[in-house]
């Protein structure tokens, strides 16, 4: 094992070597949070690969509507699976080594897709990248959330959902550019280029300190931290805070979770949060973008290539919430987002009801589903994987994290599962203002339970958990 891979010094040097420059330190932090937010990347393609790909999957396997939802969330429910199980492998071998197994997951289940003789071999390999992408959003956010600094925490994990974004997009433009000959093996097969560079990079990642003071690796833990901070001084501080909150009373994961009902309260809010964000209705149009245009009268191709815009918007707001993130806190761009897919929910739907093929109606339901996706991006999209990183309390964060993420994955499952049965009974304009719903029902969620945490260290946040102070007060 490596000196990177450990944290521990090359041999002849020790704690007290000289600290590297600040600005190399910054810049090792962030490239460190960089190289772990490839996992977004990986989750992103593998979201968004299917959704081009699907239309000549079922015509090759001659799949009927129910088998194409079984097909796609094979994928959420493998990733429910994963998420619990990323809880274990996080606690027990670290988050890195996490993300190198979700890395070979990802390598495997690319080349079996792609390769698939059937359907039951296709959901197979739809299994392997499920469980890939459950343990890689459970590990990564909170990887990346205990290795930053709380100036820059909000951005960094936020950089997450971003490579996510951008993994979508490289999925739809590929899909795009493959439509044309219904080559939907080499859309699934490419996947596992990046999934193979994502392993290589798992392999110079240091181990969380956090995980290691968990372990009992002070002096490896403060080694890493240092490495990661500005000056000793600052390294040294974080690790005291650390001890601090490992040393109060309380057992760790599901003991604790009985024991303590203030981390109880983290927990559910962290479920609600994951509840939310799922019946915004993002997955279900990332999933069917083209399915939802030509219900819309869009041609085949210009439903791909519709679709490849829509995840090019996705990419370019995220990129908008990184920058304003740190700046004008969760829960102003959680509220704003909410409020702009509420509307345009709202505008799809009369969109729909109304019917026809003209341009009008048309150009009208691009550009409200290309505003909603806009609004998710902006707020529900990384503000949630944020919070949910870190309101946890250090002793119960894989097992608070695990249970967010497990029904993060258990409602993407349930909604994607069921929406075109949903839709072909409900009708296209029903369908649009039920989610409208669930998203205004999602402000005053925010309202009423999420703190603002702009700024506030994680053992900060803890403290006033652990003090009973209400949801809403946790942060500033």
């Amino acid at each position: 094992m490596t000196a990177d891979q450990t944290g521990t010094p090359p041999t002849g040097t020790s704690q007290t070597t000289a600290h590297p420059p600040a600005a190399h330190a910054a810049a090792r932090a962030v490239v460190v949070g960089i190289l772990a937010a490839m996992a977004g990347l990986m989750f992103g393609l593998d979201t968004g690969v299917i959704a081009g790909a699907l239309g000549f999957i079922g015509d090759e396997f001659h799949a009927a509507a129910r088998t194409q939802e079984w097909i796609v969330s094979s994928m959420m429910a493998a990733a429910a699976l994963g998420s619990l199980v990323a809880g274990r492998i996080s606690f027990r071998l670290g988050r890195r080594r996490a993300l190198l197994a979700a890395s070979l997951l990802f390598v495997a289940g690319a080349g079996l897709c792609a390769l698939a003789p059937s359907v039951a071999v296709l959901i197979v390999g739809r299994v392997l990248l499920g469980l890939a992408v459950g343990i890689a959003a459970f590990a990564a956010p909170l990887y990346i959330s205990e290795i930053s600094q709380e100036s820059v925490r909000g951005a960094m994990v936020s950089f997450y959902q971003l490579m996510v974004t951008l993994g979508i997009f490289l999925a739809y433009v590929t899909d795009s550019l493959l439509s044309y000959g219904g080559h939907w093996r080499w859309m699934l097969g490419l996947m596992a280029a990046p999934a193979a560079l994502f392993c290589a990079a798992c392999l110079f990642l240091p181990d969380s300190p956090r995980w290691l003071m968990m372990r009992g690796e002070r002096g490896r833990a403060s080694q890493v931290m240092r490495l990661l901070r500005t000056s000793p001084a600052e390294a040294d501080a974080e690790i005291r805070d650390i001890a601090q909150e490992l040393r109060r009373e309380g057992g760790s994961g599901l003991a604790f979770f009985r024991s303590s009902p203030n981390f109880r309260r983290s927990v559910l809010l962290g479920v609600a949060l994951q509840v939310m964000q799922q019946v915004t209705g993002i997955n279900v149009l990332m999933y069917y973008a083209p399915k939802i245009f030509q219900a819309a009268h869009f041609g085949v191709s210009a439903a791909t290539w519709a679709t490849a815009l829509l995840g090019l918007v996705n990419m370019a707001a995220t990129g908008f919430a990184i920058a304003f993130i740190d700046r004008w806190g969760r829960r102003p761009l959680l509220i704003l987002s909410c409020a702009i897919m509420t509307g345009a929910m709202l505008v799809a739907g009369g969109l729909a009801a109304i019917g026809g093929e003209s341009t009008p109606v048309l150009g009208g339901m691009v550009a409200a589903l290309l505003l909603f996706v806009a609004g998710f991006a902006i707020g529900a999209g990384p503000m949630v994987w944020t919070l949910c990183s870190e309101i946890q309390p250090l002793r119960g964060r894989d097992f608070g994290i695990a249970c967010s993420t497990f029904t993060n994955w258990a409602a993407n499952w349930l909604v994607s599962n069921i929406f075109l049965t949903v839709m072909a009974a409900l009708g296209q304009s029903w369908t649009f203002w039920l989610f409208a719903i669930m998203n205004g029902l999602f402000i005053l969620v925010t309202l009423a339970y999420v703190p603002e945490t702009k700024g506030v260290s994680l053992e900060e946040i803890e403290a006033r958990l652990m003090a009973g102070r209400r949801l809403r007060e946790l942060g500033r």
